[in-house]
């Protein structure tokens, strides 16, 4: 049953992350009504995620990520907006005309069918949308009906029909605008033994050390692309953990390139600095341009074997192997109860797949990427 009679908003932002809380904010600042839903039980996303009230308090300063979360939670809090924490969005209707019809997108048969061995096409036809508030040709005469039975007011002019439930039941939000900041998912390559107990993505090796104050496991292995590797192994040092190793499939002269564009913004390069020094003061060996192969274990993850990489991501051959790409891989294995992995992060599509908005296929990217214009 329903918890509340249906909200009617200007607009409505799905993701209390940094983006949907800096939407809500501002919108509220020019004076819209707005509402902010999110699933977590409280603002700041990933990157700012906080910490159960029931967690007793850090000593000394607190984390950058952390003061920075709670300035942002203080900043939502003092606003006008209407923050609904710990609700989760499980439908969203557009009205008719809203969305226009795109290429097809993951979930439909027309994508999720084995494909070719051709390269996937930037672009796939779709079929027409299917209803949604008010539309259906063949229904024209029973629209003001399936207006009614939607809920969506007859006077209104709301655009979106939001449907969550949370601790207070199911609610209803109809909103003229919507935007979508629903944050990112995670990528882990597959390999042998990535589905034993012990494996965790570098996210969520970031939601136990930032949230919950855990670690990943007694010895862990880090592993994967992009400035989570150095983070993470950073914050497992800091928390007291062991790091058997961290395994980057980029090398030097990769992050060396990226300086000039990390130089623009100090905060962030500060940051980054204070991780390697961290990496580099508990003497945990680093291996650039290298993988994992493999995680074995009997019943969970006991060993850790990684090896080198070329530039085309095949595996590289020992020096003294002889046979050339066919010869054998400089193999190393790591004693390790924990592989904390990720090759980075791609748009989390959800909601826009709902909708139907248009998308691109992106192998570089990650996937299905929704297509925006200059402002979004």
């Amino acid at each position: 049953m329903n918890g509340a009679s249906p909200r009617t908003a200007e607009l409505a932002v799905i993701g209390a992350g940094p983006a949907g809380v800096e939407a809500a904010v501002t919108a509220a600042g020019y004076g819209v009504d707005v509402v902010l839903i999110d699933e977590q039980p409280a603002a700041g996303g990933q990157v700012y995620r906080a910490v159960p009230g029931a967690f007793p308090a850090r000593g000394g300063v607190p984390a950058p990520d952390e003061a920075a979360g709670d300035a942002m939670r203080r900043r939502l809090a003092a606003s006008p907006v209407e923050a609904r924490a710990g609700e989760r969005v499980w439908s969203v209707l557009a009205k008719a005309g809203i969305v226009a019809p795109g290429p097809a997108v993951p979930g439909s048969p027309e994508t999720d069918r084995d494909p070719d061995p051709a390269p996937y096409p930037d672009r796939v036809p779709t079929p027409d949308p299917h209803p949604v508030f008010d539309s259906a040709p063949d229904m024209a005469a029973d629209r003001e009906a399936m207006r009614e039975e939607a809920g969506l007011p007859s006077k209104g002019d709301a655009g979106f029909r939001l449907d969550t439930v949370g601790a207070d039941g199911l609610r209803t939000v109809f909103a003229t605008s919507l935007v979508l900041a629903p944050g990112a998912v995670e990528r882990v390559a597959p390999f042998p033994g990535w589905t034993l107990p012990g494996v965790i993505g570098l996210g969520a090796a970031t939601v136990l050390l930032k949230s919950q104050r855990l670690l990943p496991g007694r010895r862990v292995v880090v592993a994967g692309a992009g400035p989570l590797v150095p983070a993470v192994a950073a914050a497992i040092v800091e928390e007291g953990g062991v790091v058997a190793a961290v395994v980057d499939l980029a090398g030097p002269s990769d992050w060396l390139r990226a300086l000039p564009w990390l130089a623009a913004m100090p905060r962030l390069l500060g940051r980054g600095v204070g991780w390697i020094v961290r990496i580099a003061g508990a003497r945990v060996p680093v291996f650039f341009r290298h993988s994992v192969r493999s995680a074995a274990g009997r019943g969970a993850v006991e060993e850790v074997t990684v090896a080198p990489v070329g530039p085309d991501g095949s595996w590289r051959s020992a020096p003294d192997g002889g046979r050339g790409r066919g010869g054998p891989t400089a193999e190393r294995r790591i004693e390790a109860d924990a592989l904390a992995v990720g090759h980075g992060l791609a748009p989390a599509t959800e909601v826009a797949r709902l909708l139907r908005l248009r998308h691109r296929f992106s192998r570089a990217e990650g996937g299905w990427l929704p297509e925006t214009d200059l402002w979004g």
